[in-house]
């Protein structure tokens, strides 16, 4: 009984009760829809081709395909942890709100730059990757490490690893990056056509 009475004080007021199912409807509908149009479902893969449903990532996409790791590697490979799968998903889902919010306001400058978490994360799987090459030369650093001055991160040498010297947009002006299909059904496309 007590539940009951409980479960009751979320209910809306019999007056707005249509109101509120059709403002919940709505929301849900819009959720549903962007879930959609944004292909939210293609974020939990690790196909690289995800990465270019946004066009400012048409460069990394272009440098990384052509370059060494492009032949052995995903970009969750390299930008997203590995120690634990929570870790993995959480991570992939704060920075893709991240990522998707900044493309949506059109906050994103010419050259991509990763942010703390996003290179501590990287400087991981460098080490991870390439761990017979890293206990020769002692270099298992953390960030932390680095930010304190002690040690480096691999790309301070590795400069051009995976992506070339990716400068801004128009570094790549002919690259050929996979394009998104449109979000339209096809019954709908064949009908406007």
């Amino acid at each position: 009984m007590k539940l009951l009475s409980f479960i009751r004080v979320f209910f809306p007021p019999l007056a707005w009760r249509v109101a509120v199912i059709m403002l919940l409807g709505t929301i849900t509908g819009v959720g549903l829809y962007v879930f959609y149009v944004s292909r939210a479902w293609s974020y939990l893969s690790d196909s690289p081709e995800t990465c270019v449903n946004c066009h400012i990532m048409a460069t990394e996409y272009t440098t990384w395909r052509h370059s060494s790791h492009g032949r052995n590697t995903t970009c969750n490979d390299c930008h997203v942890p590995h120690d634990n799968v929570f870790r993995t998903y959480f991570f992939k889902a704060k920075d893709g709100m991240r990522h998707s919010a900044i493309f949506t306001i059109r906050g994103y400058e010419q050259s991509i730059r990763m942010l703390d978490p996003g290179k501590a994360v990287v400087l991981e799987n460098c080490i991870r990757c390439h761990s017979n090459v890293t206990e020769m030369v002692n270099a298992n650093v953390t960030y932390k490490d680095v930010q304190a001055g002690n040690g480096r991160v691999c790309w301070d040498c590795h400069r051009e690893v995976p992506h070339g010297k990716v400068k801004s947009l128009s570094s790549t002006p002919y690259a050929e990056v996979p394009v998104p299909s449109a979000p339209a059904p096809e019954w709908l496309t064949k009908m406007l056509n």
